[in-house]
């Protein structure tokens, strides 16, 4: 791996960080962000302000949780970063404490199906058991949650998404928000209409073909 790309993971992981402040997804350190390359993952250090962060202060760490370069601890999530890598083959990670989708998760077990966007997370996003923050036992019940998801939402907690790059992962985390939010809104006046399992199956083989790049 060269030198040149592990410092433009480490540049991605803290643009992404800081995206999550703007785009008012965490509060201060709340929150964390991880790519993978090969067996590496550049993930983002605790406790550091996101605009502090030069691109040594990212830790590198392996698939064990070994820091194998930087000086600084690696987020106290760690454990859920490495289960999606491991588990999930994730190639990036973004882990919120967006205040919409955290307050469906006091009121539901999965986000109803209020627009076909859901099925680019594979199907209804479910809501993870509640477990300590930083614990094994949160990383076993985001794993089951994500199980054939690219999303699912940490019950009293935040979201985790998945996806090929970091880009596409954190476009995820934003989604599961403003899908948060809708359902939250339309609530507010009455039951709101939702898709069937059979629509929401119907989008997500038109979403497997949708997207183009620009060179």
């Amino acid at each position: 791996m060269s030198a040149l790309r592990l410092a433009e993971q480490r540049g991605e992981v803290i643009d992404i960080a800081r995206r999550m402040t703007s785009d008012r997804l965490v509060v201060g350190t709340s929150g964390n962000v991880s790519v993978r390359s090969g067996d590496l993952v550049a993930v983002t250090p605790s406790g550091v302000e996101y605009d502090e962060l030069r691109p040594v202060d990212i830790p590198l760490v392996d698939l064990s949780g070994e820091v194998v370069e930087g000086e600084l601890k690696p987020t106290s999530e760690l454990p859920m970063h490495l289960t999606a890598y491991v588990e999930h083959d994730a190639g990036a990670v973004v882990h919120t404490h967006s205040l919409h989708a955290t307050a469906l998760s006091l009121l539901r077990d999965e986000v109803p199906a209020v627009h076909y966007q859901l099925a680019d997370y594979g199907g209804a996003v479910r809501v993870a058991d509640y477990a300590t923050f930083g614990t094994d036992a949160l990383a076993v019940s985001m794993s089951e949650a994500l199980r054939d998801r690219n999303g699912c939402i940490l019950r009293n907690h935040g979201t985790v998404t998945i996806g090929n790059s970091l880009t596409k992962a954190y476009n995820r985390a934003r989604q599961l928000e403003w899908l948060c939010e809708l359902w939250l809104t339309a609530a507010k006046l009455g039951d709101p209409a939702v898709l069937s399992d059979e629509e929401l199956a119907h989008c997500a083989t038109l979403f497997a073909g949708y997207g183009q790049s620009v060179r």
